[in-house]
């Protein structure tokens, strides 16, 4: 039986990453979950983070989905690999650490955007510099660290947090002139502490829609770069090496929305970053 291609987020960044995938996949179907009752998860402990992806997660599966991206840096960050290698293999008995045993059908898979942009970051500097703007839940799991290190352990990493960044966004205020102050004192932190930074990796999936000001204030020799293209291609690769997985996703063009707060709202603030307009339902947990 075919099913759409789950995607989750907190709450409505995720819909950056889903617009690129729908550029770069068209064909295929999506079910998006924006879990916006518990936004921001940016803030949380790692085990409540944890509790509401694996939650998030489960549904996507329960509604036939054989593969979830979790297009949340945070929850990339504090659950994914829980998920891929303790939950899964209790969910679907036959899969190890996310891997299934010969002849055992339907698989399930979770992807996140960590690893990714991990595996290419390093094809974008030039200096060897990196500067990563992320929310304090990224940061302090020291993920892309950990991640990045893997692939290019000769580069230099600098993160920094920017708590207001998401809250400035779903408030409507990242166009206006008072996000301004906000935008410059993080990019003026981050060059203080490494002047030599020539590529920023935008590690939260709101930021793209801080572009505009973002690229006012930098320098032209530096480089920002979002995350959706790069999750796009890298799933574009991954059904291409995974057939078994590809067969399962329904082709037919669609696109559901679902939230688990006022669909209303959702719908109201979705047009941000999905570009058009979103008639979105809820879930009830």
């Amino acid at each position: 039986m075919h099913q759409p291609i789950g995607v989750f987020d907190s709450g409505y960044g995720g819909l950056t990453v889903l617009r690129e995938l729908v550029s770069v996949l068209p064909a295929y179907d999506y079910l998006y979950l924006g879990d916006n009752a518990r936004t921001p998860y940016g803030t949380r402990s790692f085990e409540t983070v944890y509790e509401y992806t694996l939650e998030c997660v489960t549904y996507l599966f329960e509604q036939g989905c054989p593969l979830v991206i979790v297009a949340c840096n945070t929850a990339s960050a504090k659950a994914l690999r829980n998920i891929q290698q303790l939950d899964l293999p209790g969910m679907y008995p036959g899969l190890t650490s996310g891997e299934p045993a010969l002849g055992t059908l339907p698989t399930r898979r979770v992807l996140g955007v960590i690893r990714p942009t991990a595996e290419i970051i390093g094809q974008y500097t030039q200096s060897g510099h990196v500067g990563i703007l992320a929310t304090n839940g990224t940061v302090t799991s020291e993920s892309y660290l950990v991640e990045i290190d893997k692939f290019f352990p000769e580069l230099a990493i600098t993160q920094e947090a920017c708590p207001m960044w998401v809250p400035l966004i779903e408030n409507g205020e990242s166009d206006h002139p008072g996000a301004d102050y906000f935008v410059k004192q993080h990019i003026d932190r981050l060059l203080n502490r490494d002047p030599h930074i020539d590529t920023l990796l935008l590690a939260c999936t709101h930021y793209p829609l801080l572009l505009p000001k973002l690229r006012a204030i930098l320098p032209d020799h530096i480089q920002t770069i979002s995350q959706g293209p790069i999750i796009a291609q890298s799933l574009a690769n991954y059904l291409a090496r995974h057939p078994d997985i590809a067969d399962q996703c329904s082709q037919q063009g669609k696109r559901q929305f679902l939230t688990t707060d006022s669909p209303a709202e959702f719908s109201r603030q979705a047009s941000l970053f999905w570009g058009e307009p979103v008639v979105a339902g809820k879930v009830v947990f």
